[in-house]
C-alpha cells in the first residue's frame, strides 16, 4: 500500500497575499502533495490574482498546484492541473484545455459508476466524499470508507477522501486506503496552526 498523503484545499475565502503566509507556514509542517486552490464566488480576475501569489509558492514547495472548475483558467495560470465536480463540465473538456500531461481530478461523490467511468476516461484520480460533516461546502452525499477499500482492492487510479477531514477522524479512512486526504479548515483552523496539523498527519501517515 502506498503511504497516503496530504491534498490541501484553500479556504473558501481568501486575501492571496496575506494566505500566502498561512500557506508558507503549512508547507514547512511536512509533506504536502498537492495545493488546490478553490474561490468558488471570486470573479476570474481574483482567481488568476491568487493563482499568480499562490502557484509559486506551492509548486517551490514541491507540490502541485491544482485549480478547481476551471481548466481555462488553470491553462491560462500554468497550474499542474484542474478538478472538476459533476456540475463543473466533462472530464474530456477538462483534458482538452489541460492536455495530456497535467493533472485532471475528478469529483465522484459516493458513486462507483461515476468513479470507474472516471478512471477509465483517463482521471489522474477520483475523489469520494464527503466522509464527515463539513463547512466548507454543502456536501450531496456521504460516503463510507468502506468505498476506498473497495477501490483500493479493484483500481489503480489513486483516491482522494474529502470532506470535514481533520486529524482527530481520518485514521479509518487511511486505513481503508485513501492515496490522499483533502483537508481545508482540518488545516486552517488548527488551533496550533496549519504546519503543526500537516505535521501531525504526516505522522499519522507514517
Amino acid at each position: 500500500m502506498t503511504r497516503c498523503r496530504l491534498y490541501l484545499i484553500t479556504p473558501p475565502k481568501l486575501e492571496p497575499k496575506v494566505f500566502a503566509e498561512t500557506l508558507k507556514r503549512a508547507l514547512q509542517g511536512g509533506d504536502v502533495a498537492s495545493v488546490q486552490l478553490r474561490l468558488k464566488d471570486a470573479s476570474d480576475e481574483d482567481v488568476l490574482r491568487a493563482g499568480e501569489i499562490l502557484l509559486p509558492i506551492t509548486q517551490k514547495a514541491g507540490a502541485a498546484f491544482i485549480l478547481n472548475d476551471r481548466p481555462d483558467l488553470a491553462s491560462k495560470l500554468g497550474a499542474d492541473g484542474v478538478h472538476v465536480g459533476q456540475e463543473d463540465g466533462s472530464y474530456a473538456q477538462a483534458r482538452a484545455a489541460m492536455g495530456a500531461n497535467r493533472i485532471v481530478g475528478v469529483t465522484c461523490h459516493d458513486s462507483r459508476h461515476i468513479a470507474i467511468e472516471a478512471a477509465e476516461a483517463g482521471a489522474d484520480y477520483v475523489a469520494f466524499g464527503a466522509f464527515f460533516a463539513t463547512g466548507t461546502k454543502n456536501a450531496k452525499t456521504r460516503a463510507d470508507p468502506e468505498l476506498l477499500r473497495w477501490w483500493a482492492d479493484v483500481m489503480v487510479v489513486p483516491c482522494v477522501a474529502i470532506g470535514g477531514i481533520t486529524v482527530d477522524n481520518c485514521t479509518p479512512l487511511i486505513e481503508a486506503g485513501a492515496d490522499f486526504l483533502a483537508v481545508a479548515s482540518g488545516v486552517w483552523n488548527h488551533p496550533a496552526g496549519p504546519d503543526v496539523a500537516v505535521r501531525a498527519f504526516n505522522a499519522l501517515f507514517s
